[in-house]
């Protein structure tokens, strides 16, 4: 199945519609509208059969201070796969053009895993991160322990790692922030 790449303003309306669905359902109607904000944005991976929609992810930019530095970070967002075709690698193939992506624009990839997802993350050489996670609000940095664990980083090759003894600072939106 052929994966097609674009930003969000070249998908097109009726594109969008579907991939949103697409979420819905996989994510079992807890995608929320704050979730579904979160995916737009950045570029678009996505695979398409004669029933519409059949894999999506994208990779939006964010920024993330880490010890006194501000990182220009790719973060993964809205990764599905249709119901009938799981288990059949196009999840891995999604992930691979988004990674590649990532290498080529940003210093390292962030994502917030679901138990279910870990999997497919730690197979393509993601990892946990270890240290404290804490976000930039309007009133100040709010460390964010009920996070911790389910944040996952992949370095850019050539690119330094980051220090797991220095907290991860998120920039603020709305809803979850990572």
């Amino acid at each position: 199945m052929l994966l097609r790449t674009a930003p969000t303003h070249r998908l097109g309306a009726d594109r969008l519609r579907a991939v949103r669905t697409l979420l819905d359902e996989a994510f079992e109607g807890d995608f929320s509208e704050d979730d579904w904000d979160h995916a737009l944005g950045g570029v678009h991976v996505w695979a398409e059969d004669e029933r519409g929609i059949a894999a999506h992810g994208a990779v939006v930019q964010r920024r993330l201070l880490h010890r006194g530095r501000s990182y220009r970070v790719g973060y993964v967002e809205g990764v599905a796969v249709r119901a009938d075709l799981r288990r059949q690698g196009l999840g891995g193939a999604v992930m691979a053009e988004l990674e590649r992506i990532i290498e080529g624009t940003h210093h390292f990839g962030a994502l917030s895993a679901s138990r279910a997802g870990a999997a497919l993350y730690r197979a393509r050489g993601w990892w946990t991160w270890p240290g404290h996670i804490e976000v930039l609000t309007p009133s100040g940095t709010v460390r964010l322990a009920e996070e911790e664990g389910s944040v996952f980083l992949r370095p850019t090759p050539g690119r330094e790692r980051p220090d797991p003894a220095a907290a991860l600072v998120f920039d603020w939106r709305d809803g979850d922030v990572t």
